[in-house]
């Protein structure tokens, strides 16, 4: 038995029926809806609540990741753009059309993940050239976050009917009629 072999037996590359995928699924979308632009949302809770150092060390941080949002995509954006480009498409192709149902499924995960980036990078760019602060600060990092979960929602709707779709097409049941 080659190594190949033995890794596709050991892990199931076929994605929807692997719980490990639904486990990587959820833990992709709560990571994104906690950290907003990087920053933990209870620092916003706590800074909303206490004010005072809780609030002037939640500016600093998202000042900081902000900037830095900014400076990479400035730097490399459009390096970053033409690789994602290609490896969304390469995972569509190979998905879709060639039915590898692993790229199908790295493919549902990247694309709504590249939308939640692209946001980012408007709410961070919004937030630097509009010196938002206090109250201001705090209703834009919860409007990202609540598109962020509105994206998260429509992304693992569509995965979970596609996986499901996928799942009846290959089973036995199914294919015996």
């Amino acid at each position: 038995m080659s190594w190949t072999q033995t890794i596709f037996e050991v892990i199931d590359m076929r994605s929807f029926s692997n719980l490990w995928f639904w486990i990587a699924l959820a833990v992709v979308w709560s990571t994104a809806s906690h950290w907003i632009l990087g920053v933990p949302f209870d620092m916003l809770t706590r800074a909303k609540r206490h004010g005072g150092q809780a609030q002037a060390d939640l500016e600093s941080v998202v000042y900081i990741m902000a900037s830095r949002i900014l400076y990479i995509t400035e730097v490399s954006g459009m390096l970053l753009l033409g690789f994602l480009s290609f490896a969304l498409t390469a995972l569509a192709v190979l998905g879709f059309v060639y039915d590898v149902e692993f790229a199908q499924a790295l493919f549902l995960i990247g694309l709504p993940m590249s939308g939640v980036g692209a946001l980012s990078m408007h709410t961070a760019r919004g937030i630097v050239t509009e010196q938002l602060r206090g109250e201001a600060l705090h209703r834009r990092l919860i409007r990202h976050r609540q598109i962020v979960q509105a994206i998260g929602v429509l992304a693992i709707f569509v995965t979970a009917m596609w996986g499901m779709w996928q799942n009846l097409d290959r089973s036995y049941l199914f294919n015996s009629f």
